[in-house]
């Protein structure tokens, strides 16, 4: 007999959804700060809930301190994915299908991205005139959130892992949310989500949710 197509129970697979900055690679904010001397650049989501207000002060030190795009990529250009980042990825990959949620802009990522292997990125643009970052661009507001809720609309179950405030949405709107070397203060204001600090302890904590085994 036929089979009759359409009739037959949907199946829920897997997509994982990461931040970048601090959970793959380093935070590009703080490690321009930290090239400039420009102290306050080192503030992030981390210290600021509000990414309105924390990219507003990031654009008015910019034009302070007459800091280029250009300049900013050239510190983008000496950075490298975290310790063990790369073979998380690599591995986690293997598994099941992966995005990655930034805040970040197109104009800082790719750098990092192509040392990554070309994950899917989705992510924010700059205004940029004659090098001269003048305003930012959000892809969508609370990004994050929507796009998991997307992808949760498409019957994928989502887990997700971040490091920051901006993070948090996500992780509630995910089937399994989880924090990864987020500061003590953040685990303790978001403790509904489990902690880990290194990559192959989120890595079988995504396989068991995954439902992969070890």
């Amino acid at each position: 007999m036929d089979r009759e197509f359409g009739t037959i129970a949907p199946v829920k697979q897997t997509i994982v959804t990461l931040d970048m900055e601090g959970v793959l690679t380093p935070e590009i904010w703080i490690a321009t700060a930290e090239k400039t001397g420009i102290e306050e650049l080192k503030l992030t989501t981390r210290d600021i809930p509000d990414y309105d207000v924390l990219m507003r002060g990031r654009l008015k030190l910019l034009e302070k301190h007459g800091l280029k795009l250009s300049d900013i990529q050239s510190v983008i250009g000496t950075l490298k994915p975290l310790d063990g980042a790369l073979e998380f990825l690599r591995e986690l990959r293997r598994l099941t299908q992966v995005v990655i949620l930034s805040d970040t802009f197109e104009q800082f990522a790719q750098p990092l991205i192509r040392q990554m292997e070309w994950p899917t990125l989705l992510c924010h643009t700059l205004e940029v005139v004659d090098d001269r970052v003048v305003n930012y661009c959000l892809r969508m507001p609370d990004q994050k959130r929507n796009a998991v809720a997307a992808f949760k609309s498409l019957n994928y179950q989502v887990i997700a892992a971040g490091d920051s405030f901006n993070d948090t949405t996500m992780l509630a709107e995910a089937d399994v949310g989880f924090l990864f070397r987020a500061p003590e203060s953040i685990q303790k204001q978001f403790s509904q989500f489990r902690a880990f600090e290194d990559y192959p302890d989120l890595l079988g904590a995504i396989r068991e949710s995954a439902g992969c085994g070890s």
